[in-house]
C-alpha cells in the first residue's frame, strides 16, 4: 500500500513538473504570438521567471527524492535555452578595446521619478556627467523649466536635442539626445501615439553617419490602484475570487497595452529594415519586458546587446514587484557591443539606467 501511493505521488508531481514545462515553454515562446490575436497569450512572457523558479523546485526535489527523474526539469530547462539566455544571460565581463563608444540610455522620469532627491535634475545631471558617455539617449526628456536645463546639457554636450511629443495641462514626454557627435539631421518615425514616440537621430562619428533611435513605446497605462492590487496579489493579502477577477482584469489592460505597441513596434522595424546601409544603434524604454513581440520585433536582424553582453535579470524598472527589463539596447552587424550593464546603484527615476560600450567593427 505504501509502495503504491509512493508511486502514485511520484506520477503526480512528474505530471506537475511536466505541466509546468509545457507552460514555461508557452511563456518563452510567447514573443511570437500577434498581440492583436492573442492579447492575453502575447504577455505570458512575464510569467516566464515564475515558472523557471518553479522548475528549478522540481529539480531539487527529484534530486533529494528520485534523482532518475531530475531529466524532466532539466530537459525543461533544455526546451527553454534560447528565452532563458535572453531574459538572463550570463556573459563574462569583457576588457574594453580602444575606440569603444560609451552609450546610455535612462528613462529619468522627467527627473522627477524618485522624490527621496530634493534636486531631481541635478541628480540626474550630475550622474551622468560622472559617466563621461558619448551618447546619452533620455526617455521622459522633460520639466517644468526645459530652457534651463538645455542650457546645462550644452555645459557638457555639444549637441543635444529633445523631440516634445505633447505638453499640455495632462503633462509633457518628450525623448532626447545629448552627444559628444554632431547630429546631421533628425526624423521622427511616423506612428500614431497620444503621448509616446520614437527619434532617429543621424550622428557624424568620424567618417561614418551613426544613426540612433531613441523610442519610448505605448505605457501600459496601470493606474496606481493596479499597481497596488498586483503587489498584494503577490503577497497573498487578497481573497481568492477577488484575485482572480483582479488578474483577469489586470492582463486584460497589459493585453490592450501590448497589442498597441506592436504597430509602433512594427513600424520602427520598417525603419530600421530601409536604413540598414547606416550602422544603427537603437535603443530606450519598450515598456516590455525581453519575451515580447515588441522587442523581437524591433531586434529582428540586430544584437541584443544585453543578451550578448549582459550577466543576470538587468531589472531596470525598480518599482518593487515588476521584476522586468523593459529597457533595452540593440545594435546593428556593424557593432560589437561590451559589457551592457544596469546600473541599478542610480535610483533618481522609477528605471535604472543602461549602459553599453560598442566598438565598430572593421570594414571589409
Amino acid at each position: 500500500m505504501i509502495k503504491q501511493l509512493k508511486a502514485f505521488t511520484i506520477n503526480m508531481v512528474a505530471g506537475a513538473n511536466i505541466a509546468t514545462i509545457l507552460l514555461m515553454i508557452l511563456a518563452g515562446y510567447s514573443d511570437r504570438l500577434h498581440p492583436a490575436d492573442h492579447p492575453v497569450l502575447s504577455c505570458m512572457g512575464m510569467t516566464f521567471p515564475i515558472f523557471l523558479v518553479v522548475n528549478l523546485l522540481f529539480l531539487f526535489f527529484w534530486v533529494l527524492f528520485k534523482w532518475r527523474k531530475i531529466w524532466i526539469p532539466i530537459a525543461g530547462f533544455a526546451f527553454v535555452y534560447f528565452p532563458l539566455t535572453l531574459y538572463m544571460p550570463l556573459n563574462m565581463r569583457q576588457e574594453l578595446p580602444e575606440g569603444t563608444i560609451k552609450l546610455i540610455s535612462y528613462n529619468v522620469c522627467s527627473y522627477g521619478g524618485n522624490y527621496k532627491y530634493e534636486e531631481g535634475f541635478d541628480t540626474v545631471y550630475n550622474y551622468l556627467k560622472r559617466q563621461d558617455a558619448d551618447i546619452v539617449c533620455i526617455q521622459e526628456d522633460v520639466d517644468a523649466w526645459r530652457q534651463y536645463v538645455f542650457i546645462r546639457y550644452q555645459k557638457t554636450y555639444p549637441y543635444n536635442d529633445t523631440t516634445v511629443f505633447y505638453n499640455n495641462a495632462q503633462g509633457m514626454n518628450a525623448i532626447g539626445i545629448h552627444t559628444r557627435y554632431p547630429i546631421i539631421r533628425k526624423e521622427r518615425i511616423p506612428y500614431q501615439s497620444v503621448g509616446n514616440g520614437s527619434v532617429a537621430y543621424f550622428l557624424q562619428v568620424g567618417a561614418d553617419t551613426l544613426l540612433v533611435i531613441n523610442n519610448h513605446l505605448e505605457g501600459t497605462h496601470l493606474s496606481n490602484e493596479d499597481r497596488a492590487n498586483y503587489k498584494r496579489m503577490l503577497r497573498g493579502k487578497m481573497e481568492r475570487d477577488t484575485a482572480k477577477e483582479e488578474s483577469m482584469l489586470l492582463l486584460e489592460k497589459l493585453g490592450n497595452a501590448a497589442a498597441k505597441r506592436a504597430p509602433e513596434a512594427e513600424i520602427v522595424h520598417q525603419y530600421i529594415e530601409s536604413h540598414r546601409h547606416y550602422p544603427i544603434i537603437v535603443c530606450g524604454d519598450f515598456n516590455d519586458n525581453p519575451i515580447s513581440y515588441s522587442r523581437r520585433t524591433i531586434a529582428e536582424g540586430l544584437t541584443d546587446c544585453f543578451e550578448k553582453s549582459g550577466r543576470g535579470i538587468g531589472l531596470s524598472y525598480n518599482q518593487k514587484g515588476f521584476f522586468f527589463r523593459i529597457d533595452h539596447i540593440l545594435c546593428s552587424e556593424h557593432f560589437e557591443p561590451y559589457n551592457c550593464q544596469i546600473d541599478d546603484k542610480m535610483d533618481a527615476s522609477d528605471h535604472y539606467p543602461m549602459i553599453c560600450w560598442l566598438k565598430m567593427r572593421d570594414k571589409p
